[in-house]
């Protein structure tokens, strides 16, 4: 017998709800369709994984001025929401070493000096959650265009000064001594009298040193070793061996045993103002972070990237991060790199690895124990060094150098005023550099050149370029806006003026595709630049101007200043036009047998 229908249920409701569902949860897409074949090959990559995100982890917790413990929680949740909220099959979130200093600058000032690093975390946890919400909030509102807010020059910038700050950061640790100071050049100035005061732990020097000599060099003898594994299975062994810890050597201790407990952290509304400023900072770093790494394996892969669906998977882990005391995170190139080299699939890979972690907190929390805390701050001070763009500012240093002293503006800016105020700083550098494009946009007179590559070219790079007398090509390669229209009016007035020994100019025409827009003080700028040049025998026009942009003009109830205006569809059409009205041609041209036919005032379109 058949069944009836459901009158209140459309027969295309039940895969508009699945697609509704996949759209939100992308794990509903990908995993009815996983083929057994796959887990192999993701087994294996989450094992690797695992042998990264533990020491990493327990180190950019430290970083972070956390307990190491939290590290490994934070890698557990990050993993397993991401798995569900995250479109990307390959990436890998998790503690970041670029996030690290922001978080601690934003918690530490809130815990008393030595305070109760119980304290902290619950900072930590807070700040991870509000990350989570603007995360979400900026995916829901289709905000992924927020991550342009950095700019290469000023992102690379960033980098090399948080490098510097971690780098510096790092020394003490190294050393086994504490430094009691605030800021960069306090950090700097703290470990040199330190150093010279004879404070220096030399185990824990050596301990550090070593494990820093033992990691670059398998980086660069045997890549495919893990590396920082290596260096913490030594680094126990050596503190069992040698008894570091009586010798003054810290090491992490016991960890808790256990799965992550889940924790509602509440602060005071007075201490959440710090947090929220430090939340937007992450976010915004974070973003920009995963866009881009998101961007590279999408190609590598293949999948298309959702950058919208990308924030709800990771404002969805930094959510369930802070409620199992963890602490803010982000895209992680290095893991993702491990991950997709060892064959990863989906992000079941991602899964394996927080169950791995998971069931060393059950089985074996102790083992790690006896880690000296030297060989973490080898760990972090590697990362820094992977942070670090130098050879990204050579080259804008070569290519760009209004860009390159942009970037070591952004570098000071994080190494003097610290990490928040740095990237506060880097944002307003990209917009200020944006704007600085468009208030002094590129300009250039045009030539036309004819043989095997015909077109207009500027004539100070050029000099095969040529023009008819009297006329001049202006391209200015911006929209005309209140910032920029005297800049535009200036120059062309500029051109207007006779020079000595050629023929006074007739008309300015303006090469103007790139001009997009044209506000209402540009607008007026073009009626008194009209004006102007009428006195001086001077005809204005543009060739290729889009229409819309014509449209405003005279919505802004300016006709009578576009009637003064010759408009042509081409920079051809307009050169034909002037030809035939002057009776002129351009250099090298051969004359036709019949005489030119003068013109009088082209018509508006």
């Amino acid at each position: 017998m058949r069944a009836t229908a459901d009158p209140l249920t459309p027969d295309n409701a039940r895969p508009r709800r699945a697609s509704a569902i996949a759209r939100w949860l992308p794990i509903a897409s990908w995993l009815p369709a996983y083929d057994r074949s796959w887990l192999k090959d993701d087994v294996v990559a989450g094992l690797a994984l695992t042998a990264l995100l533990v020491p990493q982890g327990m180190a950019y917790a430290q970083l972070a001025g956390l307990p190491p413990i939290t590290g490994l929680y934070t890698s557990i949740m990050c993993l397993v929401a991401y798995a569900v909220f995250g479109p990307s099959r390959v990436l890998v979130l998790g503690p970041d070493s670029s996030l690290g200093p922001m978080i601690a600058a934003s918690i530490l000032p809130l815990v008393a000096s030595g305070g109760d690093p119980g304290k902290a975390v619950v900072y930590a946890a807070v700040q991870s959650v509000l990350v989570g919400i603007f995360m979400i909030g900026a995916g829901v509102a289709k905000l992924g265009f927020v991550a342009d807010l950095l700019s290469k020059p000023t992102m690379v910038g960033y980098m090399n000064g948080l490098a510097l700050t971690i780098l510096v950061g790092q020394l003490r640790k190294l050393g086994g001594f504490s430094v009691d100071a605030d800021g960069l050049i306090g950090e700097i100035v703290g470990t040199w009298h330190k150093v010279l005061a004879g404070a220096t732990n030399m185990w824990a020097l050596g301990v550090g040193v070593a494990a820093l000599v033992l990691i670059f060099g398998l980086q660069r003898v045997l890549p495919r070793v893990p590396a920082v594994l290596v260096a913490v299975i030594a680094g126990i062994l050596a503190s069992n061996w040698l008894d570091l810890p009586s010798h003054g050597v810290k090491v992490v201790g016991e960890l808790p045993q256990g799965v992550p407990p889940l924790t509602i952290p509440i602060v005071s509304v007075g201490e959440i103002g710090l947090l929220i400023a430090g939340a937007l900072g992450i976010t915004l770093v974070a973003l920009a972070d995963t866009i881009s790494t998101a961007s590279a394996y999408a190609r590598r892969t293949g999948q298309p990237i959702d950058g919208n669906q990308e924030m709800v998977g990771i404002g969805a882990a930094n959510v369930l991060a802070g409620l199992f005391q963890g602490f803010a995170v982000s895209t992680s190139g290095s893991r993702t790199a491990v991950a997709f080299k060892a064959g990863a699939r989906t992000q079941v890979a991602g899964v394996v690895g927080a169950v791995a972690i998971l069931i060393l907190l059950v089985v074996a929390p102790n083992l790690l124990a006896a880690l000296p805390i030297p060989v973490l701050a080898a760990i972090v001070i590697v990362a820094a060094f992977s942070l670090a763009e130098l050879a990204a500012a050579r080259r804008l240093r070569t290519q760009r150098p209004m860009e390159f002293w942009l970037s070591i503006a952004a570098t000071l800016a994080v190494a003097v005023l610290g990490v928040l105020p740095g990237i506060g700083v880097a944002v307003g550098l990209s917009i200020l550099n944006v704007f600085r494009r468009s208030w002094w946009p590129y300009q250039a007179v045009l030539g036309r050149e004819k043989g095997e590559h015909p077109g207009y070219f500027d004539l100070a790079e050029n000099p095969n370029a040529g023009s008819m007398p009297g006329l001049v090509i202006f391209r200015f390669d911006a929209p005309l806006f209140f910032a920029n229209a005297r800049t535009f009016s200036d120059q062309v007035l500029r051109l207007a003026t006779p020079k000595e020994g050629e023929p006074a100019p007739r008309w300015i025409l303006v090469a103007a595709e790139p001009i997009s827009d044209i506000d209402t003080t540009a607008a007026d700028m073009l009626e008194e630049l009209v004006g102007d040049l009428e006195t001086r025998d001077v005809q204005l026009a543009f060739a290729e101007l889009k229409e819309p942009v014509q449209a405003k003009i005279d919505g802004y109830g300016m006709h009578h200043v576009l009637e003064k205006i010759l408009f042509f569809p081409t920079l051809n059409k307009g050169g034909k036009a002037y030809q035939e009205k002057y009776g002129t041609l351009w250099p090298g041209e051969i004359p036709s047998s019949h005489e030119p036919t003068p013109v009088g005032t082209q018509e508006n379109p």
